[in-house]
């Protein structure tokens, strides 16, 4: 048996330390809080390298008395709670007295801080856990954190850290929820030297969710106001035509703290059923208040999670009020029927009157908060017939194109109407292949027999009845000229104008200034245009009826959930998705003319019988097998 011994108290200090400081956010979101929890009404977070290099955090908070600087270094030093009774009515945000601690076991620490009582502040300096300095300065009332060179002495803590860019997207994340829970205090990030979000501190949380999300979704929220014995729950939530691919946008808070819990995220989504599509999550903004004593806030060491006494009176409470908010709601989409002329023109003089208020204003950041998307009709609105003119321009021609030969391996099977042998289903999938529908020689001999229920097209083709789903080839047919514009760099872009606005949240503008080149390499073209403000003045060519940002708003959606140093995966990943946004749909009639030339794309392709989701292109079902359906043989 191996000897056993106690650790050195630096090596359990820097292990005690990774239970509370995962990343530079761990360490924004503790002093973050001990601000808040200060009486600050301003906090300024400024970080440099996404936190790594330098975090300071600036607050003009009560300050800390100078003889109690060291004991508040020390683990477990708190003057939030005295005893364990007191963790059943915790009102603040840290009360564990570990942050301090933690934080200067990892990192270089300065803290500056004076007392409004005072007429000096103090200079301490804490490195590794231990003491440099400490020294009176002139400084104003509150404090002032620096942290610099995070996991310093902790190399193996470091190496797992990502990428400056993600660090800073999970500090600007962070600044929002917190930001969003604190309507009454003014938070400023500046990011690299750039301003990445300010709120006004005015206590008005709508003017919070207009500063984060943009005026789209400020003015698309519902208030929610609910009590139901000691549960409160108020705020707001976004209408349907709000959803998002993924959960980023469900902020809900319980006793003003920010978590992610599964209770309340299944009981949000439960209450959007009936109204949101599979796969698609609401925008909230929830706050749940309740008696400390029926609420465990110390189940995670970070503090995200909790644990509720009444769960299935708490499911029901935010289910029901988010049902009844959105059933007395009467949410009907607007519909214009304004010329497009006028709408061009309106389009026109909003972009010159954003141009000159960007040029005359001292903070563009502060003044220029503009719409999240910018709702006007364009050239390019997906309606047919923009979506098929798209076929015309780029299909050479009909017999344009090249042989296949043989089919691939994992080509379509067919879809039996009857159970059949095994030999005979593969002799039929070989009889596919040979015959092969998709190639240029048998072309003479389709016959088109028309379109059905406006989204299928027949054919006959010697002894077999195929069927093509005209959305599912025509995405394939994008996707695959996407794929192959990328591959060879030679994608093509297609002018919008005017140009699309978009105002981006701190988060989704880190991720389009870390993956700008993958944009730009498969057609897009964005620039600055004040704030957070972004312009799309082209988009890939082949995204016919590219006339709104949801489709690239979807696509910075996954990026948070995208590993680093992959753009590629990534890439092919949204080339699919923007396939089947911009495909044509179902239920739009096409001439003949048009789905022969749909017909012709598919000859160009590698695999035509799969659109990039994986769902069969074509179907088709033999003579033999509609004899046998009609009993006319046995």
């Amino acid at each position: 048996m191996s000897h056993i011994h106690l650790l050195a108290q630096d090596t359990i200090d820097k292990i005690a330390a990774g239970e509370v400081i995962e990343r530079p956010a761990s360490i924004v979101k503790e002093l973050v809080e001990n601000a808040i929890d200060a009486g600050a009404g301003a906090v300024t977070i400024e970080i440099k390298g996404g936190g790594i290099e330098l975090i300071r955090i600036t607050d003009n908070g009560e300050g800390i008395e100078p003889d109690q600087i060291r004991n508040a270094f020390l683990r477990h030093a708190t003057s939030k709670i005295s005893r364990v009774e007191d963790l059943e009515n915790i009102q603040s945000l840290g009360f564990r007295g570990e942050a301090l601690a933690s934080i200067s076991a990892v990192s270089q620490v300065e803290l500056i801080t004076k007392r409004s009582d005072a007429l000096t502040g103090i200079r301490y300096r804490i490195e590794g856990g231990r003491e440099i300095s400490m020294e009176e300065v002139g400084a104003p009332e509150g404090s002032t954190f620096l942290i610099r060179n995070v996991f310093y002495n902790v190399p193996a803590r470091k190496k797992f850290l990502k990428s400056q860019v993600s660090e800073a997207g999970m500090i600007s994340d962070l600044t929002a929820h917190i930001a969003l829970s604190h309507p009454e205090i003014s938070f400023k990030l500046i990011s690299d030297n750039k301003v990445r979000l300010h709120t006004a501190g005015n206590n008005r949380l709508l003017d919070v969710i207009y500063s984060i999300y943009g005026r789209e979704i400020a003015s698309g929220v519902i208030p929610v106001e609910k009590t139901e014995d000691t549960l409160r729950l108020y705020g707001y939530i976004g209408s349907p035509s709000l959803s998002r691919g993924n959960r980023n946008y469900e902020n809900y808070y319980v006793n003003g703290r920010y978590v992610r819990d599964k209770l309340l995220s299944g009981a949000i989504e439960e209450g959007y059923a009936g109204f949101l599509m599979q796969h698609r999550y609401p925008f909230t903004v929830l706050f749940l208040e309740t008696a400390g004593s029926l609420v465990d806030v110390n189940v995670h060491p970070a503090k995200l999670q909790v644990r509720f006494a009444r769960q299935e009176t708490v499911r029901n409470l935010v289910q029901e009020s988010i049902k009844g908010a959105l059933t007395h709601k009467e949410i009907i989409p607007e519909a214009t029927l304004i010329p497009d002329q006028e709408l061009k023109q309106r389009a026109k003089d909003e972009q010159a009157e954003r141009m000159e208020e960007a040029k005359t204003s001292p903070e563009p950041f502060e003044k220029i908060r503009h719409s999240f998307f910018a709702r006007h009709d364009s050239p390019y609105e997906p309606k047919y017939p923009q979506h098929t003119a798209g076929i015309r321009e780029t299909a050479s021609s009909y017999t344009a194109g090249r042989d296949h030969g043989a089919a691939p391996a994992a080509g379509t099977e067919k879809m039996d109407p009857a159970p059949r042998e095994d030999t005979d289903r593969q002799a039929r999938q070989m009889q596919l292949f040979d015959d092969r529908l998709l190639s240029r020689e048998n072309v003479p001999e389709h016959r088109i027999i028309g379109q059905v229920f406006d989204t299928f097209w027949l054919i006959e083709f010697r002894d077999e009845l195929y069927i093509i789903d005209q959305h599912a080839a025509h995405e394939k047919v994008i996707y695959e000229t996407l794929c192959r514009q990328m591959q060879q760099k030679e994608a093509t872009s297609q002018q919008v104008s005017p140009p699309l606005m978009i105002s981006l949240t701190p988060v989704e503008e880190e991720q389009l200034t870390a993956y700008m080149p993958a944009f730009e390499q498969i057609g897009f073209e964005i620039s600055p245009f004040g704030g957070r403000e972004y312009a799309i003045s082209a988009v890939p060519a082949n995204l016919y009826g590219f006339s709104d940002t949801l489709l690239f708003t979807q696509m910075l959606d996954t990026l948070s959930d995208h590993p680093d140093g992959a753009p590629e995966k990534f890439l092919y990943e949204k080339l699919a998705q923007m396939a089947c946004k911009a495909a044509v749909k179902g239920h739009h009639r096409l001439s003949d003319a048009e789905a022969r030339e749909l017909i012709g794309q598919l000859l160009t392709l590698e695999d035509p019988y799969h659109c990039p989701h994986g769902r069969p292109t074509i179907i088709s079902m033999s003579r033999n097998e509609m004899d046998r359906k009609f009993k006319r043989i046995i």
